[in-house]
């Protein structure tokens, strides 16, 4: 026997030893070692401390305007992801029109430029009590804990098979949450050949609207190009198109009828993944390959941090939509695409309010009053075609309904009791669909850099 095989045995023996005779004092060690390791290595200090839980649009946005208008604070960005990944933009990045490292970019870029810390853990749970968020690198404490976790797909709607489930989210996944799936989808686009191409758009108010109408365009635009014997088909569980109606319709007829089969009011019964057969309440679609889309709800982690029994409300009637606080927890916040207000659910909605979540913090940090409510801000581009470069936009701004009586008390608002004040909208894309489109990338520069600042 070498001498390396009897060291081996020999700390092996030790170890075993160790374990089965080890006194009192050993014992206590490896605990105090333990509790020790509970702790996340982020440096204590006298500070406020804020947490947020979540890099997204909204995330990024309420970790710098803390940090802007109350630099004295600690600030802490938990997020499990390496990079940010945006899902804006990212369906141009389908068809190859930007490139992966447009629509990627450094949380530690971020974190630098704006002077807050980027913390690479998932989050595990949150003792209300003590005010510590767990993390799966230690426990972090906070003053302040904002939860902007974003969403989960719910399958329930269509099937409780777990089986099924797993399948879809493997072999067709939807495509709204940014990383892998989009890069599934975009091999599928890709290497499709011939035959139906299925889409699907989800009821209630989804992540990003107008998203799964500017996806069949792109891939009607790509197969079109390409000259395959294709056809996007689009069932919507909507009675109609939900968002830039006009444009979109247009579109559908004008550019892609040999491509594109819209077919609303189409909620889905029933889905065979082995004969590649989907049949709604009225008709039985066959086809090659499919991304399927299903209703959202609230991030599965809010429930297990115990704040609501069943998030798939979006949290609704569970947060404060003056001040974004969980109701009956102080200082404990849940904003982006996770909150249940009627807002659109898309990136420049998150950032918007954002500042305002983050500047409202703040201000309680600071011990000023706080801020007057300010709507969030929805400014979307969607591209309709690639070659010419086309598109059309939507901005609107909300407001509280003012035929409630109500409104200035109330603690939940539901998607009735919001308005739209300003609405603005250019959907002819055959006057200023060119222009429309240039401005895709000015838009998305300027959040860009609004959010990770200079290189």
């Amino acid at each position: 026997m070498d001498s390396s095989k009897r060291k081996f045995l020999a700390l092996s023996g030790m170890t075993i030893a160790s374990s089965l005779y080890g006194s009192k004092n050993t014992n206590n060690t490896k605990e105090k070692s333990a509790e020790k390791s509970k702790k996340a290595a982020i440096p204590d200090t006298a500070n406020p401390k804020v947490v947020v839980l979540g890099g997204g649009w909204s995330g990024l946005s309420i970790a710098k305007t803390v940090k802007i208008f109350s630099p004295q604070a600690d600030v802490v960005l938990v997020e499990r992801r390496y990079e940010f990944i945006s899902c804006p933009v990212s369906n141009l990045w389908l068809v190859d029109e930007v490139k992966l490292e447009y629509i990627t970019h450094d949380y530690l870029q971020a974190a630098r430029n704006y002077n807050y810390t980027y913390f690479n853990a998932t989050a595990t749970g949150v003792d209300k009590k003590n005010r510590i968020l767990k993390t799966s690198e230690g426990d972090i404490a906070f003053d302040y804990l904002v939860l902007s976790p974003g969403i989960d797909y719910d399958y329930s709607r269509w099937t409780t098979d777990t089986a099924l489930i797993t399948r879809l989210k493997q072999e067709y996944p939807a495509g709204f949450i940014p990383g892998s799936e989009h890069m599934t989808l975009k091999n599928k686009i890709h290497n499709f050949k011939e035959g139906n191409f299925i889409l699907t758009v989800p009821g209630g108010n989804y992540r990003c609207l107008p998203a799964p109408y500017e996806r069949a365009c792109v891939i009607a635009d790509y197969f079109k190009q390409k000259k395959l014997k294709a056809k996007v088909i689009l069932l919507d569980e909507n009675n109609a198109i939900t968002i830039k109606k006009k444009g979109f319709t247009t579109a559908f007829n004008e550019l892609y009828a040999d491509y594109i089969e819209y077919i609303p009011n189409s909620v889905i019964q029933n889905i065979d993944l082995d004969k590649k057969v989907v049949s709604t309440e009225f008709d039985e679609f066959t086809f090659a390959d499919a991304a399927f889309y299903p209703r959202i709800r609230g991030a599965k982690i809010l429930e297990t941090m115990g704040f609501a029994k069943d998030a798939k409300d979006m949290m609704e009637g569970h947060i404060n939509s003056i001040t974004y606080e969980v109701i009956g927890e102080k200082n404990i916040f849940i904003a982006g695409d996770a909150r249940p207000m009627g807002f659109s659910k898309s990136g420049n909605t998150s950032n918007t309010e954002g500042k305002y979540v983050g500047n409202l913090i703040a201000r309680r940090i600071n011990k000023e009053k706080a801020p007057t409510w300010e709507p969030p801000i929805t400014l979307c581009f969607s591209a309709i075609s690639t070659k010419p470069f086309n598109a059309i936009y939507i901005y609107t701004q909300y407001a509280f309904d003012k035929k409630d009586k109500n409104v200035k008390n109330v603690k939940f608002i539901d998607w009735q009791k919001f308005s739209f004040f300003d609405t603005l909208s250019s959907e002819d894309w055959k006057k200023k669909g060119t222009v429309n489109a240039n401005s895709i990338y000015s838009w998305a520069d300027a959040l860009y850099f609004d959010m990770f600042g200079a290189k």
